[in-house]
């Protein structure tokens, strides 16, 4: 497990936000897809609010949202942690990463669910960093 001081730092305009996930993800989705398919989008993540862990975060002031969360069906014998992006400009991204899966069948190999929770965590501040040089 790396130290601390190897993981990227996010910038202060990010707050983290795990309590629930926020109603601007299923307000988007279901403007840019209509709420059937939106309801089914990553395993219906952002209308069910029920698969844990997630990790989130908000930048208030440009409206901006990122979101770590499981995103293929619990039957799966695959789970995978997808990162989405809700830009300030609206709708929703799909953030291509490092993949950061696990084996149910396997759960105490590696890598377990909480490796490929704090990799995704670390894929999604690096993001934040770069995201940062953008804005």
């Amino acid at each position: 497990m790396s130290s601390h001081s190897d993981q990227p730092l996010v910038p202060a305009v990010w707050r983290r936000h795990d309590t629930e996930i926020l109603p601007l993800w299923r307000e988007r989705l279901c403007a840019e897809m209509g709420p059937t398919v939106a309801s089914r989008y990553a395993a219906g993540l952002f209308f069910e609010d029920r698969r844990r862990p997630i990790a989130q975060w908000f930048n208030p002031a440009l409206g901006a949202a990122l979101l770590v969360g499981i995103e293929t069906s619990a039957e799966w014998p695959v789970q995978r942690f997808g990162l989405f992006y809700a830009p300030a400009s609206g709708g929703v991204i799909r953030v291509h990463t490092t993949i950061h899966e696990w084996y149910l069948r396997t759960p105490k190999q590696s890598p377990t669910e909480e490796e490929a929770f704090a990799q995704a965590i670390n894929s999604a501040e690096s993001f934040l960093q770069v995201e940062m040089d953008f804005i």
